[in-house]
């Protein structure tokens, strides 16, 4: 795995996670309401960061599957760095009020999204051929 490659991916994901939230807010929560804008949201998020995955893994060289975990755990220690980083800096929101994205109610399937996050590239592997170690 190549660490700035990695990162280089996670970028990507980064505005398509804002370009997801703006879409549910203005469009989905009007027409579907709270809980099926969240879930079809945090589906249509996750799916983005699998496809990028998936795309990307043999660039990113990731070869194994310790190496496609490797690549998961430094895009899941961005996404957390950034979403509690935006959150308390520039949004002024407390621990508490953070925290509770990572609760399952009214449609909010963000944990999973986080799951998808960390095991995306590792999926990705499998997919593109047989993992190795």
């Amino acid at each position: 795995m190549q660490a700035p490659r990695t990162i280089a991916i996670w970028c990507l994901i980064l505005p398509g996670a804002v370009a997801n939230g703006i879409f549910r807010q203005t469009v989905l929560l009007p027409a579907l309401g709270t809980a099926a804008a969240f879930v079809l949201s945090g589906l249509m998020l996750a799916g983005w960061i699998l496809v990028l995955a998936t795309a990307t893994v043999r660039w990113m060289g990731i070869h194994t599957s310790r190496g496609a975990l490797g690549a998961g755990v430094i895009w899941l220690a961005l996404t957390l760095g950034f979403e509690f980083g935006f959150g308390a800096l520039v949004q002024g929101k407390s621990v508490p009020e953070l925290l509770q994205a990572y609760a399952f109610h009214d449609g909010n399937i963000w944990p999973l999204v986080l799951l998808t996050t960390l095991l995306a590239p590792l999926l990705a592997l499998q997919i593109r051929g047989a993992a190795r170690g």
